[in-house]
């Protein structure tokens, strides 16, 4: 992985029915090849896999919304290091494959990497031309990743 900025990786999971399969495609060398790929600068990232309960919990406590949701990311710093946590919910990512026709893993990586850019300052929810640029990198770095294009 020369080349990428430096990443230190805390990887995570809840107790949650099914975990053991989540945790058997998340290895620390995966995570931390998707997460690398998105990182402009070093970063700093926990990322927490959780279950249904804990994701409705921890997005009604965050944001005021009453479900459990694919990717939270708690940003701390950007500069000059990336310091932020990314908790996905394993039920809805699950969920959102199937429906999508993607792989889990495709869109596991998809969404550390969308985690990984919200982290450093990538914003999608304010204004149309911001959300585009994001996309627009989100698919090249998965092509880079050797994923096709999540949209």
């Amino acid at each position: 992985m020369s080349g990428l900025p430096p990443l230190e990786l805390s990887l995570q999971f809840g107790d949650f029915p099914g975990a053991s399969a989540h945790r058997g495609l998340l290895t620390r060398t995966r995570v931390r090849r998707w997460i690398g790929h998105a990182l402009e600068r070093p970063a700093e990232v926990a990322v927490r896999i959780v279950g249904e309960d804990e994701g409705r919990t921890l997005n009604h406590q965050y944001r005021g919304k009453a479900y459990a949701t694919n990717v939270l990311t708690f940003d701390y710093a950007r500069e000059p290091v990336a310091m932020c946590d990314l908790v996905l919910c394993a039920p809805v990512v699950e969920r959102e494959a199937a429906e999508q026709g993607k792989t889990l893993e495709a869109h596991y990586a998809h969404l550390l990497v969308h985690g990984a850019l919200h982290a450093q300052g990538w914003d999608h929810e304010t204004n149309e031309r911001d959300a585009l640029k994001m996309e627009a990198l989100e698919v090249l770095l998965m092509e880079s990743l050797g994923y096709p294009n999540p949209y």
